[in-house]
């Protein structure tokens, strides 16, 4: 309210066309555009084999891809807001949110979901220790989190559900949703991310949910294989790890995405380049923020 949210500050200036995109597309599902992207497998399975032998860290390919996001954000932040009743905001933090499934005695597939909080600065070793932590924290069943249990709370009595989202959809408009419940649910982070590929499933072009603010979501699917022709015409092999990306197109222009996306693409192709700390950070105005560093293992 009054340009104030607990997650972000009302944008000061900015391009009038972009900020004039909400008045023509009120819903955030309006205007969801679709991109694809192939990574080269073997770049990044290298990576990972290296890290292991050499350093005893354990990376995967899902930590990668958000050390690149959280790399790009930190030269492009502009991508690092939010539409909310047709208003702009700078988010004052740099979340990712990912379902994840649950370690059941049975085997039966339970779901959980989380959001873990990077900082700009982060490494690929800032990621994979926080990422860890925050899945460790929350893959046993006997202790849901708070997402599971309000709607499990909520389901127990028949049409509450409705009443609840509709009440807080409304809280969450005019900026007077709880800063305890934008902290505890996934759907206000900067980015959603699924990672199909752990359960053996193609990328998709996943939807942005119009329940809270989120306006990026990416989809790893499992790779794809196939033979192409060098250009002395030898058949070659490749194999690609292909991501799914759903964009709100309001948040800014088509060029700041290009930018955002082409960082994205530098780091996924130079992996080594997570290892140390982005020479400079940039921030939207007045929104500087930072998440404490991760406690790191003794070596």
């Amino acid at each position: 309210m009054f340009g104030f949210r607990h997650e972000g500050r009302r944008v000061k200036k900015m391009d009038p066309i972009v900020q004039m995109t909400p008045y023509l597309m009120p819903m955030r599902c309006d205007a969801q555009v679709f991109l694809r992207h192939d990574v080269d497998y073997e770049t990044l399975a290298r990576y990972i084999a290296d890290k292991s032998r050499k350093e005893g860290v354990k990376i995967t390919f899902l930590e990668i891809i958000i050390a690149g996001y959280v790399r790009a954000i930190s030269q492009v932040p502009e991508v690092n807001r939010f539409v909310m009743n047709k208003q702009y905001y700078n988010r004052k933090e740099l979340t990712c949110s990912m379902t994840i499934l649950l370690d059941t005695p049975d085997g039966s597939i339970q779901e959980n979901v989380i959001k873990v909080r990077f900082d700009p600065t982060d490494t690929i070793y800032d990621v994979q220790k926080r990422l860890t932590a925050k899945i460790a924290a929350n893959r046993k069943p006997d202790k849901p989190s708070f997402a599971i249990k309000l709607a499990s709370g909520l389901l127990k009595i028949p049409g509450l559900v409705s009443v609840v989202v509709w009440f807080l959809m409304l809280l969450d408009r005019y900026g007077i949703l709880p800063g305890v419940l934008i902290d505890e649910l996934p759907f206000h982070t900067s980015m959603f991310i699924t990672n199909n590929a752990s359960i053996g499933l193609h990328s998709v072009f996943h939807h942005i949910y119009n329940f809270g603010n989120t306006g990026l979501f990416l989809s790893l699917g499992t790779p794809e294989r196939g033979y192409t022709v060098d250009a002395k015409g030898n058949p070659k092999r490749w194999c690609t790890l292909p991501i799914g990306i759903t964009a709100d197109e309001r948040v800014c222009g088509g060029a700041v995405y290009a930018k955002l996306f082409t960082w994205m693409k530098r780091c996924l192709k130079n992996p080594e380049l997570l290892d140390t700390p982005p020479e400079q950070v940039f921030f939207n105005e007045g929104m500087e923020f930072h998440e404490p560093k991760p406690v790191m293992d003794a070596q």
